[in-house]
């Protein structure tokens, strides 16, 4: 995952959304004036209450609950969570998912007690706690340049120990942890999307085969490595050095070797098996990486031929590149 996406926590201004969440509630005459006696007349509510250390990736999981058709208003203060889930229950909102942050000094105490309304409220509120190791933390910070909001004058990792001892008691509470160490975008949303997607429907399997060398090293979030280096390399004809596997010549070249079609057509079965069991297991995101020695030539022909491929089996899949145009 990279680390700008995960550590963007946005700022704690209302987003457009809530403003439209707002204006779900009509004229501020026909808001009933006690928010006790209107949690009575208005429907349960799902609400996810999305927290935990700044830099883990809370808005990242926003997004994924918003995908999923969940309503999600970002760094909402404790305090206003019960309000802003009764007012979307007058409305239509169904599915309520808040990002919250330690930004308030009263952050535990108050997020607990508006958790303990709502339940009580009848609504149906779950905490997923994101979190992360302090050296990966600490890295996300550093590139990019940013302090952490309880740094204050001392060190990175003085406001992450810090944010620890105020997340105790909401942390041991927590219906789901994610650990987002060693997770991407696509492994945290499948994540949530396991533990959250409407009414039990799966979602679709979508599909990357990435290209990459060998020599710039292994992709971490490969679910599944192919070795082309057993072709020859069309870098050592000097017609073909220029190009790249896009190119129609270096895949004419490629693609045409007698070792390339037998070995597509068996892996291609390979993926027809495995296919349906990440669907039953669950899985949403298939990685599969295609090395070469560059990541030039070989692996990127090959990848492109494999994508084609999965998608004429009817799998969302996209080609990207890794270390295309690196030398």
């Amino acid at each position: 995952m990279s680390e700008e996406q995960l550590t963007g926590e946005g700022t704690a201004a209302p987003t457009g959304e809530t403003a439209a969440l707002e204006g779900q509630a009509g004229p501020q005459a026909d808001v009933p004036a006690g928010l006790d006696a209107a949690s009575t007349e208005t429907p349960p509510v799902e609400v996810v209450v999305v927290t935990g250390l700044s830099g883990a990736g809370k808005n990242t999981a926003g997004r994924v609950l918003e995908d999923l058709g969940w309503y999600v208003v970002d760094n909402l203060p404790p305090a206003l969570l019960t309000p802003m889930v009764e007012l979307g229950a007058r409305g239509d909102v169904r599915r309520f998912a808040a990002v919250v942050d330690v930004r308030s000094r009263a952050f535990t105490s108050d997020l607990q007690e508006a958790i303990r309304v709502l339940a009580e409220a009848g609504h149906k509120p779950r905490v997923v706690f994101v979190h992360a190791r302090d050296e990966v933390l600490v890295r996300r910070y550093e590139s990019n340049r940013r302090e952490h909001p309880l740094q204050g004058s001392g060190r990175i990792l003085d406001g992450i120990t810090a944010e620890r001892a105020l997340l105790t008691g909401i942390a041991g509470e927590a219906d789901l942890w994610v650990d987002t160490s060693d997770l991407n975008v696509h492994q945290l949303r499948a994540t949530l999307e396991n533990a959250f997607a409407r009414e039990g429907r799966t979602p679709p399997l979508t599909a990357t085969v990435l290209s990459f060398g060998f020599k710039y090293g292994l992709p971490l979030d490969a679910d599944l490595v192919v070795d082309a280096r057993f072709l020859p390399n069309p870098h050592w004809l000097p017609e073909l050095r220029p190009h790249t596997g896009q190119d129609p010549d270096v895949r004419d070249y490629v693609l045409g070797q007698e070792a390339a079609q037998p070995f597509l057509d068996r892996y291609t079965e390979v993926l027809r098996l495995l296919i349906p069991g990440y669907r039953r297991e669950g899985k949403r995101y298939l990685t599969l990486a295609v090395g070469c020695t560059g990541g030039k030539h070989r692996s990127v022909a090959i990848a492109e031929e494999f994508a084609r491929r999965l998608a004429a089996e009817g799998i969302d899949t996209v080609a990207r590149h890794r270390d295309l145009g690196r030398e």
